[in-house]
């Protein structure tokens, strides 16, 4: 049985490059959610493979939970750090994961809503860019040096 994870960390670019990453995980999609929108991705994971709570813990680890509405040089409420809950278990999960100095939001998803074609898997076709170079590429280094047992050996799987 599958399920549905709906994160922000940020730049969707950034989150859907690390968690497309991760062994569990299905599926990826890029988007917004929550008011005023915030970029999300979507994620569909096998718990029998990856938890959530791994999933939270990679969370917190590739994304900045302490700044308001800000993740790096991206400003504004939709690079907001959050979590959008699908059930009662993740919510408890999610508050129980959320350390005292974070300002994440945990909040019921209401909809999410697919990003435009040109934004989905958007750092596996243009590695180049010097966004990608700058952000993306210390996430994903970030990401094989602390969860190299739950990285995919092929991304694209």
């Amino acid at each position: 049985m599958k399920e549905i994870a709906t994160l922000g960390g940020g730049c969707f670019w950034c989150t859907e490059a690390i968690f497309k990453r991760l062994k569990g995980v299905n599926f990826v999609v890029s988007g917004y959610a929550g008011d005023p929108h915030a970029e999300v991705i979507q994620i569909k994971f096998d718990p029998s493979i990856i938890s959530f709570d791994k999933i939270l813990e990679v969370f917190w680890a590739t994304c900045d939970p302490t700044t308001l509405n800000r993740q790096g040089s991206d400003v504004g409420t939709q690079y907001r750090s959050v979590i959008f809950y699908n059930s009662d278990k993740q919510k408890e999960i999610a508050e129980k994961s959320k350390q005292p100095s974070f300002v994440t939001q945990i909040v019921p998803l209401d909809k999410f809503y697919k990003a435009e074609d040109y934004h989905q898997n958007f750092y596996d076709k243009n590695k180049s860019y010097p966004y990608c170079q700058i952000v993306i590429n210390p996430k994903i280094q970030k990401l094989f040096e602390q969860f190299k047992e739950d990285v995919k050996e092929d991304a694209n799987s």
